[in-house]
């Protein structure tokens, strides 16, 4: 039966007799009682109790040593170090990833991350160098670098580090334009801020690496944002036109280019060849006007009925010489037309090569001129002599 059933004698273990609950009696008492059986149990000798209760007084000490003894271990994990504190003086040394040892109630290890990268975001409405109000939104990655300075070189990291970031923003903000803010100069801001917060933290000597800064977001208040969108939107429209007609005159330029070329070079073919059609016809002159000399009514009567068959070619009458007959007479007029307009053209691509062409150009009849007149001068001072 046990000793707190229904019924039973209520002795308990820890002899609280009369049945009364009062809970596990002190432990010096317990103590008490065990060095008593040590010193009875070695009998009626005084010297035999004397070294039992030695042996108990060393046990205990034992116990307490090996209890010290394995609560100094600890474990760092692989991201962590450990910084050791000797007496609460920072001994410059770093504890290691994986199972060590320290002396408890000596030496303190306090672990701190130093290979997670932390955020920290920083908002709110700040007021540009041109007097206008943005509000701004950026956020910061940063990790620790020295785990004792970042433990005991501020009193609260976090905060420090949160205001000198607000602080970084504010000093960028207010030394730049609004419109920089919103549109392309997002990126110098970013770098600005930073800088600045790099200065800030080296300064107080925080234990912090800024790895990178984002600048999330940038627009104005509420009450004037439609009219910045609209600022926006035609800033944007300015440099799409911009772009188009960039692309434009890239396009048109080469082709205009090339149109020059090419007309210099018909300009320049062209000139050669006046300039050949020209000697062409003084040659073939030369080589006419000795026949010209020795028969010029013939010559002449000759050139004056090529021309009259080269005018009348070109014309669309036809004279037809009726009198002393009463036949009419039916002329195909299209097809003359056309024969004569072939015959007309191929006539005229032969002439240039013969001797004849000559006598239809304005060049020949004018140096038939000079010749006769010359002649005749010539025959006169003959006369008078």
């Amino acid at each position: 039966m046990a000793w707190n059933e229904p019924g039973g004698d209520k002795n308990d273990p820890w002899k609280n007799r009369g049945g009364k609950e009062q809970g596990p009696p002190d432990l010096d008492e317990v103590l008490k009682n065990l060095f008593s059986k040590f010193s009875k149990s070695g009998g009626s000798g005084g010297g035999s109790g004397k070294s039992y209760t030695g042996l108990g007084l060393g046990l205990l000490v034992a116990i307490i040593v090996v209890i010290w003894g394995l609560s100094g271990f600890y474990t760092i994990k692989e991201a962590e170090r450990g910084v050791i504190l000797r007496f609460g003086e920072n001994t410059g040394q770093l504890a290691q990833p994986g199972l060590s040892w320290k002396m408890t109630f000596i030496d303190e290890i306090i672990p701190v991350n130093v290979q997670n990268i932390s955020s920290l975001g920083s908002a709110g409405s700040m007021l540009t160098e041109d007097e206008n109000m943005v509000r701004v939104e950026m956020e910061m990655q940063y990790r620790i670098a020295d785990p004792y300075l970042w433990r005991f070189s501020v009193v609260s990291p976090e905060t420090s580090l949160s205001q000198a970031l607000d602080s970084a923003i504010r000093y960028v903000v207010g030394h730049m334009k609004m419109d920089d803010i919103l549109t392309d100069g997002r990126e110098t801001a970013r770098q600005r801020v930073r800088d600045e917060l790099n200065s800030i933290v080296g300064a107080y000597n925080m234990g912090v690496s800024v790895i990178d800064m984002n600048f999330k977001d940038a627009r104005p208040p509420q009450e004037v944002k439609a009219a910045f969108d609209d600022a926006i939107a035609a800033q944007e429209d300015e440099v799409r036109f911009i772009r188009e007609a960039e692309a434009y005159a890239r396009e048109i330029e080469p082709r205009a280019r090339g149109q020059v070329n090419r007309m210099n070079e018909e300009a320049q073919a062209y000139k050669e060849r006046s300039i050949l059609e020209a000697q062409g016809e003084v040659a073939r002159f030369e080589e006419l006007l000795p026949q010209y000399l020795a028969a010029p009514t013939v010559t002449r009567q000759r050139i004056y009925l090529e021309t009259m068959e080269q005018v009348f070619s070109s014309t669309t009458k036809i004279i037809v010489d009726t009198e002393g007959s009463g036949n009419m007479l039916y002329l195909p007029l299209d097809k003359i037309m056309d024969r004569t307009s072939s015959q007309t053209q191929a006539q005229r691509a032969q002439d240039r090569n013969t001797l004849e062409g000559l006598r239809n150009s304005p060049a020949a009849e004018e140096l038939l001129n000079r010749t006769q007149d010359n002649n005749t001068r010539g025959n006169n001072r003959q006369g008078r002599n």
